[in-house]
């Protein structure tokens, strides 16, 4: 298993919002499959997946403030 954590942003940000989920429990991800949508007060991104595997849990939900370095998602 491996943990998918939220990567560094622009300098002076220390948090995001998750705003969107685009894969369930359960669904296939590809290496590279853009897994989440954040926000920032300053814009919104999505977070690629840096594994292949099976989406095994969500470890946020939509409208969750995270920390840098939190953990999003735990792929198997």
């Amino acid at each position: 298993m491996a943990e998918l954590k939220l990567p560094e942003l622009a300098e002076g940000v220390s948090e995001a919002v998750v705003s969107f989920w685009h894969f369930k429990e359960g669904d296939s991800i590809k290496e590279g499959d853009e897994i989440v949508e954040m926000a920032t007060d300053k814009a919104a991104f999505n977070v690629p997946c840096k594994f292949s595997g099976i989406l095994k849990k969500r470890a946020v939900q939509e409208g969750d403030t995270i920390k840098v370095g939190q953990t999003l998602a735990i792929i198997e």
